[in-house]
C-alpha cells in the first residue's frame, strides 16, 4: 500500500502554484497519472522516487516511512524502478552489462537472464546499446529497470517517441511483466489510448491538484453527454482558409483536419493537446 499526503510549490508556464495530492495506492495496481504538460505529474514521480523533496507531508510505502518532515529514506533504499523518457542508458556498455550494472547488492545473476529470455534480447544482449533501434532500446530500459527488483516501477511517457507498431508490442510487455511480478506501477502519460489499454485507475491533475479518480472508461466518459464522441489529438498545423482555419490534427496515427473559427484559433497553436468532438454520433464500424 501507497500513501500519499504532501505539498510542494512549483512554477509553471502560468506561474507559482502548489501540487497537493493525497492518494493510496493498493499493492499490484497500475494507475496513470494525465493531464497537461506542467500539471505536476512528473514532479509527483520524483517524490516518490526520492528524487525531489516534497515541502512537506508524508510519503509512506507498506508502512515504511519514506518521505516526512524529520525523514528522507535514500533513493537507493526505496527499490523504485524509475523508467525515464530517454531511456538513460550507458551506451558503452552492451545490453547485458545495462542489465547486470542495476542489480542490487547480492541478487544472483540469473535475473539478468530471465530478463532476457523474458524480453527476447538474446540475440542483442552482447551489443552496445547506442547500436540498437528505439524499440529495441526502450525494451533494454525496462528490462534494466525490473533488474533491481523494484517494489515500485514509475514510468514517465515511456513510449512517447516510438511508433504505433512498436508502442503496442512495448506495451504487451509492460503489461505482461507488471502481471508477472505484480508490481505497484505508476504511469505518466498524455496518451488516452495508452490509459484505457494498461490501466485500471486514472488520476487526473490539473496544476498540481488531482481532479478526477477512477477507471478510464468512468473518469474519461464522466464528461460527455449522450450522444457525443471525442478523441485526443495533437494539432500539428493551423491554416487560414478564407474567413475560418483548417486545423491539422494527429488523432492516433491518423491525420485529420477540422475547421475552427478565429476565436477557437486564437486560443490554440501546434503541439497543444486537444479533444476532438461532435454533437452527434452514429458509428458504422468495418473490420480492418
Amino acid at each position: 500500500m501507497i500513501a500519499v499526503d504532501i505539498r510542494k510549490r512549483l512554477l509553471g508556464a502560468q506561474g507559482e502554484f502548489s501540487l497537493e495530492v493525497e492518494l493510496h495506492i493498493a499493492q499490484g495496481e497500475f494507475v496513470a497519472l494525465f493531464g497537461v504538460s506542467g500539471a505536476g505529474k512528473t514532479t509527483l514521480l520524483r517524490c516518490l522516487a526520492g528524487l525531489a523533496e516534497p515541502d512537506s507531508g508524508v510519503i509512506r510505502v507498506d508502512g515504511q516511512t519514506w518521505s516526512a518532515p524529520q525523514t528522507k529514506l535514500p533513493v537507493q533504499q526505496r527499490r523504485v524502478g524509475y523508467m525515464f523518457q530517454d531511456y538513460g542508458l550507458f551506451p558503452n556498455m552492451t545490453v547485458r552489462g545495462n542489465l547486470e550494472f542495476a542489480l542490487r547488492k547480492g541478487t544472483n545473476k540469473q535475473r539478468v537472464s530471465e530478463l532476457i529470455e523474458i524480453m527476447a534480447l538474446g540475440e542483442l544482449q552482447h551489443r552496445k546499446s547506442d547500436s540498437l533501434s528505439g524499440g529495441q532500446q526502450q525494451r533494454v530500459a525496462l528490462a534494466r529497470t525490473l533488474a533491481a527488483e523494484p517494489r515500485l516501477l514509475l514510468l514517465d511517457e515511456p513510449f512517447s517517441a516510438l511508433d504505433h507498431e512498436t508502442k503496442l508490442r512495448l506495451q504487451d510487455e509492460v503489461l505482461r511483466l507488471q502481471r508477472h511480478y505484480g508490481l505497484t506501477t505508476i504511469m505518466v502519460s498524455h496518451d488516452v489510448s495508452e490509459v484505457y489499454r494498461l490501466s485500471k485507475r486514472v488520476l487526473i491533475l490539473e496544476r498540481g491538484r488531482i481532479v478526477a479518480d477512477g477507471s478510464p472508461a468512468d473518469v474519461f466518459g464522466a464528461s460527455q453527454p449522450s450522444g457525443k464522441f471525442s478523441f485526443a489529438g495533437e494539432i500539428l498545423a493551423i491554416d487560414a482558409a478564407d474567413v475560418v482555419f483548417a486545423v491539422t490534427l494527429l488523432v492516433g496515427n491518423q491525420i485529420v483536419r477540422v475547421i475552427a473559427t478565429a476565436d477557437e484559433a486564437q486560443r490554440l497553436k501546434p503541439g497543444d493537446r486537444v479533444m476532438l468532438m461532435s454533437k452527434a454520433f452514429n458509428p458504422v464500424l468495418i473490420a480492418c
